[in-house]
């Protein structure tokens, strides 16, 4: 019978330790909170500072891949004046799709909205080209393609590839 009262001791003294650490932690828990808070905000700070200067290049990048891809200048700088329209169509798609793959790994610093614009470009170009050379006869010139690539581009009410820079030039400026 003397072990009841030492049992009845234990028991006090063990509900009275474990109501002592609940108290400890229902008091420390916002302390520790906060501190978990700061530690992940600094890391994501960290992390933002070594990742911006790269994101900063991609959203450069995209914006060369679309003046690259512009028709305007693609066809300037391919200057295939003595090749046929078909020739140019393949040489006009290899270009693109060049330009596309050198790029594609932007895709992971860039947002989704501006990665889906330059997936847009790509793809409305190649369209137009591809619907510019069925609009010609088969013996049509390199000329004769690039005049009817730029008479529809000046046909549209807004300069696509001024809308798609637009686009990526507010999506960065989101990041500021």
């Amino acid at each position: 019978m003397q072990t009841l009262p030492y049992l009845l001791d234990i028991l006090k003294y063990t509900v009275a330790g474990i109501g002592v650490v609940w108290v400890a932690l229902y008091l420390f828990k916002p302390y520790l909170d906060r501190a978990e808070h700061v530690q992940l905000l600094e890391l994501k700070r960290t992390i933002s500072n070594q990742t911006l200067p790269l994101r900063l290049q991609a959203y450069e990048r995209v914006v060369l891949f679309i003046e690259r891809v512009n028709p305007a200048n693609m066809l300037v700088r391919l200057n295939a004046t003595s090749l046929s329209a078909a020739e140019l169509q393949m040489l006009v798609i290899t270009e693109i799709r060049n330009e596309f793959q050198h790029n594609i790994t932007q895709q992971i610093y860039v947002s989704n909205r501006v990665w889906n614009v330059v997936k847009r470009v790509k793809d409305d170009t190649l369209s137009l080209v591809n619907n510019a050379v069925k609009a010609l006869p088969p013996d049509a010139s390199a000329m004769d393609l690039s005049k009817t690539i730029l008479i529809h581009l000046g046909q549209l009410e807004q300069a696509p590839y001024e809308i798609a820079t637009g686009l990526v030039r507010q999506d960065m400026e989101e990041l500021f």
